[in-house]
C-alpha cells in the first residue's frame, strides 16, 4: 500500500513552492498539495484568512479526497497548520515532519515578523521579490494580501493556537526540522517545543537559513522519507 504525503506550504507562498519536493519524492508514495485560501490564486476571503481557518482547510483536503490517515511535510507556516489541525484531529496524520516553522508566537515576535508587510515598501526594497507575490497571488492584490498574513500573523501573537498543554497531549509522531541559520523558527525554541511533544524527534540541518530554497533538497528529501518509513515500521 502507498503512503499518502501532503505537502503544506509557508507563508507568501502557495503548493508551487513545493513542486520539487512533488518531484523527487519516491514514485511509491501518492504525493499530494495544496495552496492555503487567498495563495497561488485561490479565492481571497478576508475573514477566512487566518491559522484556524488554514488548518481546517488541512482537516477538509483530507476528508474532501477520503485520504488514509496522511504523513505531512509542512514548511513554516504550514507546518503550523498541520500541527494545528492534529491537536484538533488527530486521526487524520500519520505523522508530521516541519521545516522552519516558527513556535514561540508573542505581540512582540508578530511586530518583528510583520514590520516588512508593507507593500509601497517591499515595492522600493525588493522589487523584484514584490512583482513576484504580485503575480502568484494575482488577483489578489498585494497591499490586502500583505494585510491579510499581517492579520494572521499578529492573530498568532495576540493568541497562540499551540503550546506546551496542547502539544504534550499530541500522539502523533511529530519531526521538528530547523535549519542552523534559520533566524525566523530560531534553533532554541523549535528544541524547546519539540520537547513539549511526545513522540517527537529534532534535528538540525546544518549551515541552512530560513528560506525553503536555501535547503538542500536531497536532505530535506531524505529526512521526510526515512521519518515515514520510520513511522510506518514502528520506530518513532
Amino acid at each position: 500500500m502507498k503512503h499518502t504525503i501532503l505537502l503544506l506550504h509557508g507563508a507568501l507562498g502557495s503548493e508551487a513552492e513545493l513542486k520539487f519536493l512533488k518531484r523527487e519524492l519516491p514514485s511509491f508514495y501518492d504525493v499530494y498539495s495544496f495552496s492555503f485560501g487567498g495563495h497561488g490564486g485561490r479565492p481571497f476571503t478576508p475573514k477566512a484568512f487566518s491559522m484556524k481557518h488554514f488548518a481546517q482547510e488541512v482537516r477538509q483536503f483530507i476528508l474532501d479526497r477520503n485520504l488514509p490517515p496522511v504523513h505531512v511535510f509542512g514548511y513554516s507556516m504550514g507546518g503550523y497548520a498541520a500541527l494545528t489541525a492534529a491537536v484538533a484531529w488527530p486521526e487524520l496524520f500519520s505523522s508530521i515532519t516541519t521545516l522552519g516553522t516558527k513556535f514561540d508566537w508573542t505581540p512582540g515576535a508578530a511586530v518583528q515578523a510583520t514590520s516588512f508587510l508593507d507593500a509601497a515598501a517591499m515595492h522600493e526594497k525588493v522589487p523584484q521579490f514584490a512583482t513576484h507575490l504580485e503575480q502568484l497571488h494575482a488577483p489578489v492584490p498585494l497591499p490586502e494580501f500583505l494585510s491579510a498574513t499581517a492579520g494572521l500573523l499578529r492573530g498568532l501573537g495576540d493568541a497562540p493556537l499551540l503550546n506546551a498543554e496542547n502539544l504534550a497531549a499530541l500522539e502523533v509522531p511529530v519531526q521538528v526540522l530547523v535549519g542552523e541559520l534559520d533566524k525566523t523558527a530560531g534553533v532554541d525554541a523549535s528544541r524547546a517545543y519539540a520537547d513539549h511533544m511526545p513522540r517527537a524527534t529534532f534535528e538540525i540541518i546544518m549551515n541552512t537559513p530560513h528560506p525553503l530554497e536555501k535547503v538542500n533538497p536531497d536532505v530535506l528529501v531524505n529526512r521526510i522519507a526515512r521519518f515515514v518509513e520510520m513511522v510506518q515500521e514502528g520506530l518513532a
